[in-house]
C-alpha cells in the first residue's frame, strides 16, 4: 500500500496545505520547527487513531483554530483506491470517515493503514521501562489482530475493576470471593494477549536477528525473550495466570493493585548473550531500536500481505554513513517518510521541501 496524498487543514502549524507523495522514498527537508514531524503525525494519527507525541488532541488543532481535519487518500495492494478523514473539535470528539462513512469505533481504523514510526524518541523502547516495550508490541500487534485489541480492551476493563476492589476496605472474605471472579475473566483474556504476545516475538526476534546481523555486519548476535508466562497453547497459559493471581491475592490486597498479569511482563533484549536494556552501549541501544523498527515492518508486511508505510522523524542523523546506507537499502521497497534538515544521499527521493508550515516545492 502506499499514500497518494495528505491535505492538512488547521492541523498543528499548517493552515491549508496538500502534500502529494510516491510509493518510494520520500524526503521531507526543512529546518528545525517548520512541520516536518507534524506531517508524519497526521499519518500516525489516520493509522493507530491517536498520535505519538501528545494525548492532549486539542494540541493538534492550530493556534486559534476551532477544528482541523486531516485527508488522506491512499491505494491498498488490491488497487483500491480509498480515503481518511479525521475532524478534531474543541467542543466536540474526534470523528473518522473512511470513504465517506464514520466510523463507530477505533478499532475499524486498525489495519486500514499500516505504520511503523521511528524517532529518537524510540530509543526508550530499549532503555526506558516494561512499559515502553509493552506499547511497542501492543500497537504493533493490533494493527493486524483485531482480536487482539478486543482482548486489551476487555482485559484492562477487568483489571480495572479488581484493583478498585482491591482498595476498597470491606469484608475480607467477600473481598476474596469476588477476586475469584475477576480472577477468572483476567486469566481468559490474559491468557489470549500472553499467546498472541508470544507467537509475534517469535517472528519478530527471528527476522529481528538477520536484519541486525545485516546492520551490524555480522559482530553482533541479537534475539528477544518474553519476560513473563511462558506456555505452548492458551489453555497452558490460563492455568498458570490463574495460579499467579489465587498466589498473589494477599500481596495485591497490601497493594491495592494487581502485580501479576501481561500489565507488568516485559521483553528481554539480548546482543552478543548481554541484556542490553541496562547493560548495552547507546550506540547498541540506539541499533537495537532500529533493528526492532525494521522487523516490525516485515512482520506486519508478512501478516497482512501489503506493505506497511514506514515513518522515519530525523534518524538518518543519529546514524553514521554505512548503517544508514544500510537503512536505504532495507526500505526501497516501502513507501518509506524520512525527515530530515538536508539529503545527501545517493538513493533517489522524492523531496518535499517545508518552511513555516507551507510546502514550497
Amino acid at each position: 500500500m502506499y499514500i497518494k496524498s495528505i491535505q492538512l487543514n488547521n492541523f498543528r502549524n499548517y493552515d491549508n496545505e496538500t502534500v502529494y507523495l510516491t510509493p518510494g522514498i520520500n524526503v521531507v527537508v526543512g529546518n528545525n520547527a517548520q512541520g516536518k514531524t507534524n506531517l508524519l503525525e497526521s499519518i500516525y494519527l489516520a493509522s493507530i487513531g491517536k498520535s505519538p507525541r501528545t494525548a492532549k488532541e486539542r494540541e493538534l488543532i492550530r493556534w486559534n483554530s476551532t477544528f482541523a481535519k486531516i485527508t488522506i487518500e491512499y491505494v491498498k495492494q488490491v488497487k483500491s483506491h480509498k480515503k481518511i478523514e479525521i475532524f478534531l473539535s474543541t467542543s466536540n470528539n474526534k470523528s473518522i470517515k473512511i470513504n465517506g462513512y464514520y466510523l463507530k469505533k477505533i478499532s475499524q481504523l486498525l489495519g486500514e493503514i499500516n505504520t511503523v514510526y521511528f524517532s529518537p524518541d524510540e530509543l526508550n523502547i530499549v532503555k526506558s521501562g516494561p512499559n515502553e516495550r509493552r506499547k511497542f508490541l501492543d500497537i504493533a500487534i493490533c494493527q493486524f489482530d483485531k482480536n487482539y485489541f478486543y482482548n486489551l480492551n476487555q482485559y484492562f476493563t477487568i483489571l480495572e475493576q479488581r484493583n478498585k476492589l482491591l482498595r476498597t476496605r470491606g469484608n475480607s472474605q467477600t473481598i476474596w470471593d469476588t477476586l475469584d471472579i475477576w480472577n477468572d475473566q483476567l486469566a481468559t483474556y490474559g491468557s489470549h494477549i500472553i499467546y498472541t504476545r508470544l507467537q509475534f516475538i517469535n517472528l519478530l526476534s527471528s527476522i529481528a536477528a538477520e536484519v541486525h546481523n545485516t546492520l551490524t555486519e555480522g559482530t553482533e548476535t541479537f534475539r528477544l525473550e518474553y519476560n513473563g508466562i511462558v506456555g505452548t497453547d492458551i489453555k497452558a497459559i490460563k492455568q498458570q495466570l490463574l495460579s499467579d493471581l489465587l498466589d498473589a491475592r494477599e500481596k495485591d490486597i497490601a497493594l491495592g493493585y494487581t502485580s501479576v498479569g501481561p500489565q507488568r511482563d516485559d521483553i528481554k533484549i539480548i546482543i552478543n548473550d548481554i541484556d542490553i536494556r541496562s547493560f548495552g552501549s547507546q550506540g547498541q541501544q540506539r541499533t537495537a531500536a532500529l533493528t526492532l523498527k525494521l522487523a516490525e515492518l516485515e512482520v506486519i508486511n508478512n501478516e497482512v500481505k501489503d506493505t506497511p508505510i514506514l515513518l522515519l522523524d530525523d534518524v538518518l542523523s543519529e546514524l553514521d554513513s554505512s548503517r544508514k546506507n544500510k537503512l536505504l537499502q532495507a526500505v526501497s521497497n516501502y513507501q518509506t517518510i524520512i525527515t530530515c534538515t538536508e539529503y545527501n544521499e545517493a538513493i533517489d527521493a522524492n523531496i518535499i521541501t517545508i518552511n513555516e508550515g507551507k510546502i514550497v516545492n
